[in-house]
């Protein structure tokens, strides 16, 4: 009797103290419920999906409802689309191009807008203005859900559920009947599959069955050792597009399996194993995209993976996960929160505005994501991650390349994930040929361009719509990225592989330049300033311009990083030089006689003044032609347009305007975004003004979920506490008064270098640098300065910033 009731604690007592045993979970004392039907709308956001918690291992992720009686895994595969292959460029759009701008240079707005809209535009339905499923634009897709039904309708106490975000391990614990279950859950990248685990405090309590569907295009079959689902997708153009499998494989402990139907029944087994994996034919590799040999490869995949026993599944995930994720560690204040639920906890902070333990909860929650999103071979993050449950998801669930996409990588360098940098970079190497075809096509232009959108099949014509499809400087933004990761790294190999990039896209702006008339400099346009719009001198509502600022601040920036890169690759040519002069030919920010940072080339009045993008302000973040200390008059008048944008906002430009702030050096005010950033939220419904806030899972809200936000709070976060964009490393330039004590390790700044920071009653107490690449370095803190030169694999404790 004293063994079973020490068992009995021994399955109990995490119930009560893991939330406290490591302070980096999730938790909750309630499921999602399971039982509940997706709505069929697909804009529409399901509230118990919101409740559930992600797994990723950036090709096939899962998420975990926990309910008791019957689970749902909801499946995704990151390359699962349907659309396919399609010429977008419009060959009649150049014709026009000229008189466009002549009419915007003479102050036609009314007629400019009107050519525009009927002649810059792709060819064909572009993204079925964002309802792709059924176009070749296509979108991405839930890949169905695995369900495990308990066959119960007992009752249940003790219920905990969790994401560990050091492990990556999801778990489920509850009592029923009078046994202790527990089910861990996570998704494996050393071994790419998902792995779910079933066990009980008594022997021969497992039994269920188990079933795979989605809402179209499936068949599932039951086989005697596992379940497999597969099907094809609609390519958009009346016919089959990609091919998908997914199988799970239960391996028992005990027990018996069986076949029935096309389901699969577990009978009094011990333990059980679920090794789930999936595949399509797709490859990013243009113009093709096919891999005919995924079926093979995911036999290959479960073969190894089912050969091992759950302890090794486990000790080498763990491994993995814990290895990147443990890189950086965030205290702020005591986080004696850790002991309140999640989703508790996210009310509690609405009253308090100030607990520290979810701030660095939420920040490293977007590293998490990242991490669980984006690992070496797969996809980038898309807008939802990969974590969607609909055929047709939000705005395709594609890649906006306007700042979402961008937004997804911001904390990526800062934030010691570096190699989670490098899927973006096979994304844009991959759209270089297919844009070469769209700047020659629309433009008569050499080098590479692409536009607001893109998917997975090297879509870079402009969108449907002009007034946000024709965002001619997301190729300058994008290109960012490029540059960034060297910038963080000083790996020249990598930039040698990407400087063609780089010079192709800078080679296109040479060419779609034009001179303003009035001023004599190089204008971009016609153009928009993603994505609004203004009242025109003619009295038209416009949102197609000549010199917007947003565009010649991407441009000086893809400019000033080309010659860069150029510069540490000992590469001088006649592009370079043209480069050079293109670049200081470019119209500087200029300051309206309001006070605020022009938005575009005149002082037109807005029609939305507290529009959701601030895109004129990328010179301040994530751009540095806008600085704190050499511009401090373009610094106050980008402080007056935030002033005058307000702090409202969808949860994406809430994210956005914490690192605006920070920028600014003023932590109280980017505490004060955070806040609202992390304001509990219901809503699934598409809002596009002052809705955005946080879901239970803590997904982001725009609404709907919209994962961008996500990842631009924890940059926010790291921004307030390191900066490295100028010629320093600043230690702690945006603290907010209420952070009076913590502690980060581990992130990054710019020139190879690690850091770890201190601080108490508001004040820097001590800290550290590593050097990764060695070299000279400039830090600041305050008002005080020094400088190190640093040999590579040493740290140096930085003290004389404390005198």
């Amino acid at each position: 009797m004293i063994k079973k009731v020490f068992f009995f604690l021994s399955l109990l007592i995490p119930v009560f103290v893991s939330a406290q045993s490591n302070s980096l979970k999730l938790w909750y004392k309630q499921p999602a419920n399971a039982t509940v039907k997706d709505v069929s709308e697909g804009w529409k956001n399901d509230p118990e999906w919101l409740r559930a918690l992600p797994v990723g291992n950036g090709f096939t992720g899962a998420m975990v409802f926990g309910d008791v009686n019957k689970e749902r895994l909801q499946l995704n595969d990151k390359t699962l689309w349907s659309g396919s292959v399609a010429d977008n460029d419009n060959p009649d759009a150049f014709a026009s191009l000229n008189e466009i701008r002549e009419l915007l240079f003479a102050g036609k707005y009314k007629e400019a807008t009107a050519l525009t809209y009927k002649t810059q535009v792709c060819k064909g339905a572009g993204s079925g203005h964002g309802n792709g499923s059924t176009v070749p634009f296509g979108c991405f897709q839930t890949l169905g859900d695995l369900w495990i039904d308990f066959n119960k309708t007992a009752g249940y106490k003790n219920y905990y559920r969790d994401l560990d975000l050091v492990t990556g391990i999801a778990s489920v614990r509850y009592e029923q009947e009078g046994i202790i279950y527990k089910r861990e859950i996570f998704a494996s990248y050393p071994d790419k599959v998902l792995v779910v685990r079933l066990s009980a405090s008594k022997p021969g309590s497992i039994s269920f069955t188990m079933g795979m569907d989605r809402p179209e295009r499936f068949t599932t079959a039951a086989l005697t050792d596992r379940l497999s689902m597969s099907g094809v997708m609609n390519n958009g153009a009346g016919g089959d597009g990609m091919q998908y499998t997914v199988e799970a494989v239960p391996v028992l402990k005990g027990g018996k399996l069986s076949v029935k139907g096309n389901t699969l029944q577990v009978n009094k087994a011990n333990e059980v194993t679920l090794i789930i994996s999936s595949a399509t034919n797709y490859r990013l590799h243009y113009p093709d995209y096919v891999n005919p040999g995924y079926k093979s490869e995911l036999a290959n995949t479960l073969a190894a993976a089912t050969g091992k026993p759950y302890a090794q599944l486990r000790k080498d995930h763990v491994a993995d996960f814990s290895s990147f994720m443990s890189r950086v560690t965030l205290r702020l204040g005591d986080h004696a929160q850790a002991q309140t639920p999640t989703d508790e906890l996210l009310a509690l902070n609405k009253r308090s505005q100030n607990e520290q333990y979810l701030y660095a909860l939420y920040f490293q929650y977007g590293r998490y994501l990242l991490l669980s999103s984006s690992r070496k071979g797969s996809l980038p993050a898309n807008l939802q991650g990969m974590w969607a449950n609909k055929i047709q998801t939000p705005w395709n669930c594609d890649y906006h390349t306007d700042v979402n996409v961008q937004m997804n990588y911001w904390p990526v360098e800062v934030g010691n994930l570096s190699e989670s940098h490098l899927q973006l970079t096979d994304l844009i190497e991959s759209l270089k040929a297919p844009g070469e075809k769209t700047a020659a096509t629309h433009y008569h232009a050499g080098g590479w361009v692409m536009h607001p959108i893109t998917n997975v099949w090297g879509f870079t014509a402009p969108g449907e719509h002009p007034s946000w499809g024709l965002h001619v400087g997301a190729s300058a933004w994008l290109s960012q990225h490029l540059w960034e990761h060297y910038a963080f790294t000083l790996d020249k190999d990598y930039l040698r592989r990407v400087f063609p990039v780089l010079q192709g896209a800078a080679a296109f702006y040479l060419d779609w330049l034009v001179k303003d008339p009035a001023t004599g400099r190089l204008i971009s346009g016609p153009a928009a300033s993603p994505e609004n719009t203004f009242e025109a001198p003619d009295g038209s509502t416009g949102s197609i311009s000549m010199g917007p600022a947003h565009d010649h601040q991407v441009i000086y920036n893809l400019f000033t990083n080309t010659l860069l890169a150029a510069q540490a690759l000992g590469i001088q040519n006649e592009s370079i030089t043209k480069i050079a002069e293109a670049k200081s030919q470019l119209p500087e920010p200029s300051i309206g006689g309001d006070g605020r940072l022009m938005e575009w080339a005149h002082e037109f009045p807005e029609k939305e003044p507290q529009h959701r993008h601030v895109s004129h302000l990328f010179a301040l973040y994530p751009g540095s032609q806008v600085s704190y200390y050499q511009t401090p008059a373009l610094a106050a008048a980008a402080r007056k347009s935030l002033e005058v944008r307000g702090d409202g906002g969808t949860g994406w430009s809430l994210a956005m305007k914490i690192s605006f702030w920070a920028r600014l050096h003023d932590g109280d005010h980017a505490l004060k975004l955070l806040n609202r950033l992390l304001n509990p939220v219901q809503s699934s419904d598409v809002e596009m003004t002052n809705s955005g806030g946080t879901y239970d899972n803590l997904f982001c809200a725009h609404p709907p979920f919209q994962i961008d936000g996500n990842f631009g709070g924890t940059a926010g976060i790291a921004e307030m506490l390191l900066q490295s964009h100028e010629a320093f490393i600043e230690l702690l330039p945006a603290l907010p008064a209420l952070w009076k004590e913590g502690e980060v390790k581990g992130l990054c700044a710019r020139g190879g270098f690690e850091l770890d920071i201190k601080w108490k009653e508001g004040k820097l107490h001590s800290a550290s640098l590593h050097s990764k690449k060695g070299g000279t370095c400039k830090l600041r803190y305050g008002q005080k300065e020094m400088t190190i030169a640093t040999e590579s694999g040493k740290t140096y404790m930085l003290g004389e910033l404390l005198k």
